[in-house]
């Protein structure tokens, strides 16, 4: 039976495709000069993710293995060209701001990765599980760093909620700093780098004092077993 709750953490924590296995780096600092940019294509990931584990791994008996990886990035391209049309279609504004790295979400290692790795070796379940927990980790990364770029670079947070929610979220936007000038190297590449290189080494020093504070714990069961 499949360790639900090892997959969630590892997807969400111990393996997170943006803080740890350096996945997806492209679109990771391209788009995240915004919460809402980096939302929006956290989401279309996610969905792409899901759709692509569960399909993988419903069909994984019927795919010989000298041709896995070509029917993979099939069903990947296939379901995101269906994410980008749909978005096209229903959020045309947000679509337009995320430009080509819609489409480039085939590209992804990521999702190709939990296709060969994951999906195609275990139960349906077990693959949307894996898939969700991935695309949300990841998506936690892309609005964390979209949050920090937008709050350091326009003094705000949530600018623009209406290419995703409706012209009715326009009263979403939150001015954390009045008459804040901008800081112009938070929404260039270079701020992104900077900022993904702090998301990661806090990320390392919250593991850090998790594993001390484990240390002890483990070093204790073998002396009281030994008493």
């Amino acid at each position: 039976m499949a360790d639900y709750r090892t997959i969630v953490v590892d997807g969400l924590w111990r393996n997170n495709t943006g803080l740890v296995q350096l996945l997806g780096l492209c679109p990771l600092l391209a788009v995240t000069a915004t919460v809402i940019n980096g939302l929006g294509l956290g989401l279309a990931t996610t969905l792409t993710l899901v759709a692509s584990n569960v399909t993988v791994s419903a069909t994984r008996s019927l795919v010989r293995p000298e041709v896995r990886i070509p029917v993979f990035v099939l069903i990947i391209a296939s379901v995101v060209t269906a994410i980008e049309l749909s978005m096209n279609a229903y959020f045309h504004g947000l679509y337009t701001v995320l430009g080509i790295f819609i489409p480039l979400i085939v590209t992804n290692c990521a999702i190709i990765g939990r296709a060969e790795a994951f999906a195609s070796k275990n139960t349906v379940p077990s693959a949307l599980v894996d898939g969700l927990s991935m695309g949300l980790g990841f998506t936690v990364v892309l609005v964390a760093l979209g949050g920090l770029r937008e709050l350091l670079g326009q003094g705000t947070l949530l600018s623009q909620a209406h290419l995703m929610f409706g012209e009715g979220a326009r009263g979403l936007t939150v001015t954390v700093i009045e008459g804040y000038e901008g800081f112009l190297l938070a929404v260039l590449p270079p701020g992104a780098f900077m900022g993904l290189g702090l998301l990661i080494a806090v990320k390392n020093v919250i593991d850090a004092r998790l594993e001390q504070r484990a240390a002890p714990a483990r070093h204790a069961v073998p002396a009281e077993q030994a008493a």
